[in-house]
């Protein structure tokens, strides 16, 4: 219900950043529901991880973007809850180095891709090469525009090569993102979270929106499509993250190696063993 058709066009001003789609509960009923996701989320990450001791290269990528405010860091902090860490690689993208300016604009990208049996996050990602690149006019419009392409490109060789690519756009209002900015200025222990340059980047919002629904509107193919998740409600946000991991980890269905041993031969060896220094002891 949150996923952006392939080649349909978007309006974000169309969709309430303020909905519950897809769940019928409050708050209270909704954390409960995010409590038992992690439960199965955790079981099917060591499946899938232990799935790739045996060979197999599947692993799944999970793309967070959104406005100033639209909790990407909260979701980060949540979905980890759920994993173990050694499984799990989270990677923040800020603006790139003189290194990595040298390179393709997917170069860094590919540099932080999961590995095989891990989830990955990307707390922003390649998608702001096509956002702020374009806001800002960091590259000439020929540049940034055929980047949508290269995007859809590179993520279908994503696809074919086991990489499952859940894009999530973080929808929040205009209204909500200046509540939580205020909240930050009226706790110093929030102020380290607020920079002068978010008051400068709000002042575009409308061209920032644009931007998105380009991206969204673009970048959304059957191999990698975006899902645009509700973020005015914390709650509601964190809920609907996890059952788009949940749903895309079920459809991964990893299994549990085989061993490729007998293992009652090994229990009896230890059995055995056990029963002998029991025999060797004095008394």
């Amino acid at each position: 219900m949150l996923r952006v058709p392939p080649g349909a066009p978007v309006d974000l001003e169309a969709l309430p950043a303020r909905a519950t789609t897809g769940f019928d509960g409050d708050k209270r009923s909704g954390k409960r529901a995010s409590e038992h996701h992690a439960v199965e989320l955790a079981a099917l990450q060591e499946r899938l991880h232990a799935a790739s001791t045996a060979g197999d290269r599947r692993r799944l990528l999970l793309v967070l973007q959104g406005m100033d405010t639209s909790g990407k860091g909260g979701t980060v902090k949540h979905v980890v809850r759920a994993f173990d860490p050694a499984g799990c690689r989270i990677h923040a993208f800020k603006a790139p180095t003189a290194e990595e300016r040298a390179h393709h604009f997917l170069w860094r990208v590919d540099a932080a891709l999961p590995g095989a049996g891990t989830i990955g996050i990307f707390d922003r990602s390649h998608y702001e090469d096509v956002l702020i690149a374009r806001v800002r006019g960091l590259v000439p419009p020929d540049v940034w525009d055929r980047r949508y392409q290269e995007i859809n490109d590179w993520e279908q060789t994503l696809a074919a090569d086991g990489v499952t690519v859940v894009k999530v756009f973080l929808h929040v209002s205009h209204e909500r993102q200046r509540e939580r900015l205020l909240a930050r200025l009226d706790n110093p222990e929030k102020h380290w979270k607020f920079s002068p340059d978010d008051v400068a980047e709000r002042a575009l919002w409308p061209a920032y929106r644009e931007a998105y629904e380009a991206a969204l509107a673009r970048c959304s193919t059957e191999a990698a499509p975006w899902y645009v998740v509700p973020a005015d409600r914390k709650w509601y946000r964190d809920w609907a993250v996890g059952r788009l991991l949940l749903e895309h980890l079920r459809d991964l269905d990893p299994h549990f190696p085989a061993g490729g041993f007998d293992p009652e031969r090994y229990r009896a060896q230890l059995l055995a063993s056990r029963a002998s220094l029991s025999l060797s002891e004095p008394g």
